[in-house]
């Protein structure tokens, strides 16, 4: 038997950023979630539910939409600016592993 899928952006937001501080191996360990807006609501410009910080350092945000969630990658530590659409809550596991391997991308110097 298959449940619903969880589609309100605001649970979605939720178990991402459960996926990503609770997965503490490898460049995941150093991920961090913070500034977390608990009131935040979706909206059609996008609304922040929190930035994500990789060992202390910005990395991207996650923002609320009405159909979903966008991990928003920034332009720096060596990591390409991109977006990431998180529309269920099954699909912020795939979200997590594009992460990781954005992660893992980074050259063994810059951490």
């Amino acid at each position: 038997m298959v449940g619903d899928a969880i589609d309100d952006p605001r649970r979605i937001a939720q178990l991402l950023a459960s996926e990503l501080t609770g997965l503490e191996t490898g460049r995941l360990a150093d991920v961090a979630v913070v500034d977390a807006d608990r009131d935040a609501e979706p909206s059609d410009e996008g609304t922040t539910a929190y930035r994500v910080e990789y060992a202390g350092d910005p990395l991207g945000a996650v923002v609320l939409y009405p159909d979903g969630v966008v991990v928003e990658l920034a332009d720096g530590l060596g990591v390409k600016q991109s977006r990431i659409t998180v529309e269920t809550g099954a699909a912020s596991k795939r979200a997590v592993d594009e992460v990781r391997d954005v992660l893992a991308s980074l050259d063994d110097g810059a951490r």
